[in-house]
């Protein structure tokens, strides 16, 4: 019986993808002595926050929480002798939430405005921009790697002399691929870097593209 000839090639594709959507992710934090107490804190922060935010077109359901932690905390202190010792302070609460947009700079300064001029909360943030349709352009790459790995397939057969066959089996890890860029903090944002106007600030950002790159291995049957 013969054994079916073959050939294995690695593709690669690149893509450069524009992202289309910004996401906010804001932490609230506070310390209270007693855990019920700090459980109510972080109650009235969230809806200050919401209500803050619904000015801005949002609804509570898009206020969406990431992340939600409570733990004790302590700090170290020295004694009447001198020795390090750990007293109990209270309860440290984190509320990590986030909101997403369609890009757009006018909204996202007066949004930005409105959370660094809070004078209830101090709300820590984050802006990253993302692609809102992952999925076309993770389709797009893949064409783009099988693509290569048969361009690669027929110039390695010709060069051998043989000839390229139907494709034998499809090797691909369908790996996480990261769509998201955060170039600023919010110790960046002052009125250095983003100019303030009356109500928000005149952001001018323009992210860059997003390099991604995958693999696919291809078997082939060679005749």
């Amino acid at each position: 019986m013969a054994i079916e000839r073959t050939i294995r090639v690695t593709g690669k594709g690149n893509l450069k993808v524009k992202p289309d959507m910004t996401r906010i992710t804001i932490t609230l934090e506070g310390v209270k002595k007693e855990y019920s107490s700090t459980l109510k804190q972080s109650s009235e922060d969230t809806e200050e926050l919401k209500k803050i935010l619904e000015k801005h077109d949002f609804s509570s359901e898009d206020v969406k929480t990431l992340s939600f932690n409570v733990e004790v905390e302590n700090e170290s202190y020295h004694d009447k002798n001198g020795d390090w010792k750990s007293r109990f302070v209270g309860y440290r609460f984190s509320h990590v939430l986030k909101v997403e947009f369609e890009s757009n700079n006018d909204r996202l300064g007066k949004i930005l405005y409105s959370l660094a001029n809070a004078l209830i909360i101090r709300p820590e943030f984050r802006i990253s921009f993302f692609v809102k349709d992952e999925e076309a352009a993770k389709n797009e790459l893949l064409g783009k790697a099988v693509k290569d790995s048969k361009d690669k397939a027929e110039i390695l057969t010709a060069a051998t002399g043989v000839k390229l066959g139907d494709i034998q089996t499809i090797d691909y890890s369908w790996g996480q691929i990261n769509m998201e860029i955060a170039p600023m903090h919010m110790d960046m944002l002052c009125c250095e870097t983003a100019k303030c106007s009356t109500g928000g600030y005149d952001m001018d950002i323009e992210p860059d593209d997003i390099d991604i790159t995958d693999t696919v291995t291809v078997v082939w049957g060679i005749c």
